[in-house]
């Protein structure tokens, strides 16, 4: 060995060269990614669904619409029925589209010109019990009123006359008849499925079973 050889007395501890290393993710960076998949799948259903809120009020029936116009587009219904509907006994040609309870339908009037309007139909002159009973009692002749007029009105040929507005919105209150009942709410009284009413303070139905 030479004099000016240098020997290296690390050479059984040296370490290996220096390699760098790849960078790590962020956990932020992490979640990201993790995320991406249902920001894709999300934009999708979102996407799908415009179309159908496009395009919905369109074929649905005109008394089904989405909830922020139907009230505003009911209530206007109602206004035009009763300021359009002429003489008191002036009759109305009506489809009915649903009983409510024993004294209110839902219905498309067809007045003329124009288009067809819906508006709920308060039954002129009665008080049926109320479906959100305060007693049980009260809930079995609601059910048997709500089925009474239910077949009342499936008699078929309804119409609806000596009409006007309701203290609630959306709806009006009117006489009807059917192709074998000239007045229903007279019917309805006669069978015992419903009082008198002109308007005014009504009492409720489970007091008058307690006395």
């Amino acid at each position: 060995m030479s004099p000016n050889e240098r020997i290296n007395t690390y050479r059984g501890t040296e370490r290996p060269p220096f390699r760098r290393s790849p960078p790590r993710r962020s956990i932020w960076g992490r979640r990201v990614s993790a995320a991406l998949p249902w920001v894709f799948v999300l934009g999708i259903a979102v996407g799908s669904m415009l179309p159908i809120r496009r395009w919905a009020p369109q074929w649905m029936p005109h008394s089904v619409s989405w909830p922020s116009h139907w009230s505003l587009n009911r209530s206007r219904d109602s206004d035009l029925i009763w300021q359009r509907a002429g003489a008191p006994d002036a009759r109305h040609a009506v489809d009915v589209v649903r009983t409510i309870d024993g004294d209110t339908f839902e219905a498309r009037v067809h007045l003329a010109p124009g288009p067809d309007l819906t508006t709920r139909v308060r039954l002129r002159g009665i008080d049926a019990p109320e479906l959100k009973a305060s007693c049980a009692r009260e809930l079995q002749m609601a059910q048997a009123a709500t089925v009474a007029l239910r077949d009342l009105l499936g008699q078929g040929d309804v119409a609806i006359y000596n009409i006007g507005p309701d203290k609630y919105q959306g709806r009006v209150v009117a006489d009807v008849a059917t192709k074998k009942t000239d007045n229903v709410s007279a019917a309805l009284l006669a069978a015992g499925h419903a009082r008198a009413y002109n308007g005014g303070h009504r009492f409720g139905w489970c007091g008058n079973f307690a006395r």
